[in-house]
């Protein structure tokens, strides 16, 4: 991983660190800017984040257990928890997305009290016009409220969201194809490699790997560790447990030469109960101690 990447996830998630106030903890876009031919990067594409996206066109959802189809139109939920991607998302015609952290709503609860955000929740709720014309005007209080100088904005924003959360969890939710099997392996494994992913790159603000065992993933993923195991066997060839190896191993490469952490640093932050363990992990990959690989 070349260091330009790092530093310019670093910076990306340095605009929604937690300031005082709300600043830097809320943000809200219009999705004209990100669709289309000339469609620029969305922004806020990484971790730690929840988000709540308008969007307008046909499209498809897929999550780890279960594909989602949007019709026309929909308001989606997401959170750093669950990972998801969009089939076709050239079809988006228009629409919005906020973004916040949990700080955000420290004192109001924990956003994981709302079924949208759970791992077994609705996540995504099929609009009718009349409802899309609806969840766009808090959207447009939301831009009217972010860009004012009033200094109590952010509390009218926390407000504004939790009335559009409210406003998608008394709807019906959108249909769930549950029982498709199509591809339904290699859906698996693509959710857990951008899981996995997630964990990365080690730095400042994401000092611990917290999912380092196949059942992690299948419970983050909520499906059976064997279902997770057969899904990876059959779509890459490996095991679940080798592709997590690799993963950290290569982690730990980049760590040992381009960090200033020590070594029982570098393991706590990969994961690893013990230095020993750590130390014995790179030994059977790379043949030599931590220090040694560091000094070469």
């Amino acid at each position: 991983m070349e260091k330009k990447e790092i530093i310019e996830d670093y910076c990306l998630k340095s605009i929604i660190e937690n300031t005082e106030n709300g600043i830097g903890q809320f943000n809200m876009f219009r999705l004209d800017p990100f669709i289309g031919d000339k469609a620029r990067p969305v922004p806020y594409k990484k971790r730690d984040y929840y988000k709540i996206t308008l969007m307008v066109g046909q499209n498809r959802i897929n999550y780890a257990d279960k594909v989602i189809d949007v019709e026309k139109q929909a308001l989606v939920f997401t959170n750093p928890q669950i990972p998801y991607n969009w089939e076709n998302p050239e079809n988006i015609t228009n629409g919005y997305f906020c973004v916040f952290t949990q700080d955000f709503f420290s004192q109001y609860g924990g956003l994981s009290q709302y079924e949208v955000f759970q791992p077994n929740g609705t996540h995504v709720f099929e609009l009718t016009d009349e409802q899309v014309e609806k969840a766009s005007s808090y959207y447009e209080l939301m831009l009217e409220e972010i860009n004012s100088d009033y200094i109590h904005k952010y509390d009218l924003l926390r407000t504004i969201v939790l009335e559009l959360l409210h406003f998608a969890m008394k709807m019906q939710p959108s249909s769930s194809l549950d029982n498709q099997q199509i591809n339904a392996n290699k859906r698996i494994s693509m959710m857990f490699l951008e899981l996995l992913e997630r964990q990365f790159p080690i730095d400042e603000n994401h000092q611990q790997v917290n999912l380092r065992s196949a059942s992690d993933f299948a419970s983050q993923l909520n499906i059976h560790v064997n279902h997770l195991n057969r899904a990876i066997k059959e779509t890459s060839a490996q095991t679940t447990s080798q592709i997590i190896a690799e993963r950290v191993l290569q982690e730990s490469k980049i760590l040992l030469k381009h960090s200033n952490w020590n070594v029982g640093e570098i393991a706590t932050a990969l994961g690893f109960a013990e230095v020993t363990h750590f130390n014995n992990f790179i030994k059977k990959h790379l043949n030599t101690t931590p220090l040694k690989f560091r000094n070469v």
